[in-house]
């Protein structure tokens, strides 16, 4: 087995954010005492994320959230979500070419006519 040069240690704190200095009233995490982690972040390297918006595969300006934000970090690469995945089908003009979408217009053609697309609004 291969000798470990450098160690790392990934730590995930949920719901843990940076807050610009602007918006720090009511800011729970620096109403804290956060002796350990402050140690932690200045005897050693750490760095910043990008957990909203298209960092974590979510339409710009949405906020990111747990399920997310532990889906990009174990896959190691920005998941693309489902509604963005949809809105860039539909401005590639690709959503049409869908296989699921096709047989489903299909079925709806052989039965009763109806369709009902749900998703987010």
């Amino acid at each position: 087995m291969a000798k470990v040069k450098n160690k790392v240690c990934l730590i995930v704190h949920d719901g843990w954010g940076i807050t610009p200095e602007d918006l720090i009233k009511g800011d729970a995490i620096r109403a804290a005492d956060t002796t350990n982690i402050t140690t932690i972040a200045k005897e050693h390297n750490h760095r910043k994320l990008a957990v909203h918006g298209i960092a974590v595969g979510l339409s710009e300006g949405l906020m990111g959230n747990s399920e997310v934000g532990h889906l990009n970090i174990g896959a190691g690469r920005v998941v693309w979500q489902d509604i963005v995945r949809i809105d860039h089908a539909i401005k590639k003009r690709t959503f049409h070419k869908n296989d699921a979408i096709l047989a489903a217009c299909k079925r709806a053609k052989k039965g009763n006519g109806r369709l009902h697309l749900l998703g987010l609004v």
